[in-house]
Formats: C-alpha cells, structure tokens, sequence
C-alpha cells in the first residue's frame, strides 16, 4: 500500500497512528498486541485525525525505537522498520507480521504483559485469550482437549447414533476416536471438549459448557428492546442447527411469484445461506469464553447471526473473505464435515454470496465485534412493501457500512420508525442537521463514543469531511467535547 493511501485509510484491527515517540510503552503495547492477533502497521508522525506532523530525527528515533523493542518485547520481535517520506515530512513505518507468540511486555510479565488487537484498541489478553495463544505450539484446539473428570459414559449414545444414522455409519469406539470425539486420558477414554460440545449428555455438558448453546430472539422493531418471540434452544449446538431455522420460518415472511403458471415461495431471508452461516458459527465459535453464546436475532429491517469469538489469531475480515481458512475447533469441524454440514475448506464465504445473488437477496455483511462476529442479511426485496422497502432499505445501507451496534439499535430506530431513544436525541435531530450528523448524535445517544474516523467509515467520505460534520454539530450548540485531545470524548449539550 502507498504511503498515501496507508495515511488516508482509518486506524483499525491492522493500523494504527502516533504523533511521536514521546510515550513508548503504548507503542510497545501496540507491536505486541499485532504480533500476538494479525500483524499489522504503526505508523508514527501520523496524529489519530489523520494530520501529518511528521517526525524530528528520523533516525536517532529509529535507533530508539530498534532499541526499545529489543529491551522490552520478549520474545525477541524483529519487526520491519522503515523510514518515508510524505507531505515533505519523515514518517516511520513498523511492519509487524503475525507470529507464533504470545508476545509480552517484559516489565508486565509473561501474564500481564501480553495484548491483543480489538478493533482500533489494544487489549491485556484475558486468561481465556491467553490460554488460545499459547494453545498452537502444542498441536492441539481448544475443542480437542480431554473432559478430564468424565467418561466415555458422558455421552449421549442416542444423540450419536441418531446423527450418524443420517450418513449410514454404524458408530464404534475406534471410529469415535479417528474423530477426536474420544481421547486418551489417564489411561481412559474421556470425551474432548468437542465431543461434549456435540454429544454430551444434558448435565456433564451444561455444567462444563453452559454458554455452548444457541438462542433466538424476534423484536418488535430495529432495536433490541421488545421481544415477539424468543427460544433457547435445549440441547447442543447440533440440535440448534436444526431448531433454529424453523425459529426463522415462523417468525419471517414469504412472498411469492408465478414462474410458468407455478407459485413460487420467496422466504424473506435466504435459507441457503442462512444455514451455511449457522453451520459455520456452531464450527468457528470459541467455546472457551464465558458469558457469551452464539444467538440469532431477527428485526423489522435484518436478521443478525452472531457467534462468540473474534477471527482466529493471524486471520482478517479480508482473509475471511479471499477463502483462508483457519480452523479453531478440529473436532467439532471435523465431525461436520463427516456429517456433510461442511465441504470445502475456507468456501463458506463464497457459496453464502453465491446463494443470496442467486436468489436476489441483497449480500450479507461480516462484522468483527470484538471477541464476536457477526452476520448481518437483509431481506428479500419482494417480501416488503414498496414504502417499506424504501425505509428498510435506507437503514440497511447504514447496517452495511457500519460494522457496529450503535447504527442497528440506536439511529435506525428513527431512520425507520420515526421513534427516539431519549429525549435528547428527540431535541437533536431535526432538519438543522444532515444524515451523518444524525448517526453522530445516535452514536453518542447509545452511549458510545464516535470519533471522526467512525463517521468517515460510515459514511464513506474523507477526513475532512467527517471533522466538518462534527464542527458543525458543535457550532449549534448540539455536541461538546470533554476531556483531553486523546482520550476525551463527545457528548451531547442537551440543547436545541
């Protein structure tokens, strides 16, 4: 990527901007949590807005920097430093792949001091995280590990031999075992997490993996607030491929068209690619993680598949995208791709908008949130009406652009409906101020905190742009900015 273009682009999983060397343990914060998530570039004379201030002492600053990372970065990190040119001004340029870590602060210890990349910020790994990074050097997932207090008898004969009874295997011991579902334990056979995951029994399974289950939900409108219909699905998470599509059908739309004197159905969401993205969560979802479990949600305007986790370590959205493939659970994938849920490796991407161009479903959106992901469709534009489809629509745009929550439960509400979170947002809004100001001020009446690049992103437009829509929610009084130039925020004044 050309200098320009590095500058021009927003900070994110994979870029970030310093002013200056002036405060070195972020930055080493910064290299760590790159090395440890998807490699990534610093560059340094850039200020968070984008403005190039460049650096003084181009090389005296690089020796330092060359420095502090060999003192301070254990294991020993190499990366790529580089100077340029822009605008008249030196900037440094630190490239950091993505290696084989974890990658820690020296001062913070081999506990503390290691941080991961989410999203544009930098985060201290937390022991779940930490236990996925030093997972790989010893060859095995997380969903390969033995359930060490158990037996062979925690699984639930029934639940196997009726999934394998699809594909006419007869189940045997050894077979279970070629699977993982089985392994070595102490001179027993115990069930792996996987295996568990997939076929335990009720109790053992609920009480050592009580977030491995899916839940649905339908809301009144765009917002998360007043539910129509909801089910927890009891079972595992193969139980829930099943249960969770006839959730969908009862709660979504049909239209119809005559094809050669036929009626033809059009489900409001593709059914194809629905199912290759639930197949995909139950197979990618990290189990490790507590407090979080993979749901489906459906709204006035989209139907939302999320399951816990962020992205494999080395692995982008772009990745995702191209068909890498890296598989976090070798068991639970494994046992899918026998069942015929799963094909090919890292194709998943490309049959799910193979499927909605096929049937004219508008392309779904992946969206990295944190430690989740998340698939957004749309609905088929023959299963609303045509006022409707103009404002499902309107919304949907923003969904698609934005790759964060506050756009689908908080601006959406009165994009679509008319309706306001609160009564400052209610003051707010009105004909004084454009569409983009509008999502600035839902950002911050959700209880986020936006910042210039966030609009940008949106939006699609530039730097400049982005900072004279802000500058001119602040002109009218409507917005105001607390706290210092790099960790304050926007608020809203309360004002007409």
């Amino acid at each position: 990527m050309k200098i320009s273009e590095l500058v021009a682009s927003n900070e994110g999983k994979t870029l970030e901007f310093k002013r200056d060397l002036s405060s070195l343990p972020p930055i080493l914060k910064t290299l760590v949590a790159f090395a440890n998530t998807a490699g990534g570039t610093l560059v340094i004379g850039v200020q968070d807005d984008g403005a190039v201030v460049g650096v003084a002492d181009a090389l005296r600053n690089e020796e330092r920097l060359a420095n502090s990372i060999a003192d301070s970065i254990r294991p020993t990190m190499m990366p790529e430093i580089a100077l340029a040119s822009h605008e008249g001004k030196s900037l440094l340029i630190v490239r950091v792949p993505h290696w084989r870590g974890p990658f820690y602060l020296r001062a913070e210890g081999p506990q503390d001091g290691v941080y991961v990349r989410l999203g544009s910020t930098n985060r201290r790994a937390d022991p779940g995280l930490l236990a996925e990074l030093q997972r790989p050097p010893s060859g095995l997932s997380f969903d390969q590990l033995p359930c060490a207090d158990l037996s062979a008898d925690d699984l639930d004969p029934l639940r196997v031999g009726r999934y394998f009874a699809t594909i006419g295997r007869q189940v045997s011991q050894e077979y279970l075992e070629s699977l993982g579902v089985l392994v070595s334990q102490a001179g027993r056979l115990a069930p792996s997490h996987g295996g568990l995951i997939l076929f335990g029994r009720d109790a053992p399974r609920q009480r050592l993996f009580p977030e491995a289950r899916v839940s649905c939900a339908r809301f009144r409108g765009v917002a998360r607030v007043d539910f129509l219909d909801r089910l927890d699905i009891e079972g595992t998470v193969l139980e829930a491929l099943e249960e969770a599509p006839k959730f969908v059908r009862r709660n979504t739309r049909l239209a119809a068209r005559i094809v050669t004197m036929r009626r033809q159905d059009i489900p409001e969401y593709p059914e194809i690619a629905l199912r290759e993205v639930l197949v995909n969560a139950v197979a990618h979802a990290d189990y490790s993680l507590t407090g979080m479990h993979l749901r489906v949600a459906i709204y006035a305007n989209r139907l939302e598949v999320e399951n816990p986790g962020m992205l494999p370590f080395g692995m982008t959205l772009d990745d995702l995208k191209a068909g890498v493939s890296r598989i976090r659970n070798r068991v639970i994938v494994r046992v899918l791709r026998e069942l015929g849920l799963v094909e090919e490796w890292g194709t998943g991407y490309r049959r799910v908008t193979q499927a909605c161009e096929e049937g004219g479903y508008p392309s779904p959106t992946w969206q990295e949130l944190g430690p989740a992901l998340r698939v957004v469709f749309q609905p088929h534009p023959q299963t609303v009406g045509e006022d409707e489809q103009q404002r499902v629509v309107s919304v949907n745009e923003a969904v698609n652009e934005a790759g964060n929550e506050t756009v689908n439960e908080a601006i959406a509400v009165y994009r679509v409906t008319g309706e306001t979170t609160n009564d400052a947002v209610s003051d707010t809004v009105s004909e004084t101020v454009d569409a983009r100001q509008q999502w600035f001020i839902a950002q911050i009446a959700a209880g986020r905190r936006p910042h210039w690049a966030d609009l940008a992103q949106q939006w699609r437009v530039s730097r400049a742009t982005a900072l004279r829509n802000i500058a001119g929610l602040k002109a009218r009084g409507l917005i105001e900015f607390v706290g210092a130039p790099k960790t304050g925020f926007y608020r809203l004044t309360r004002q007409k």
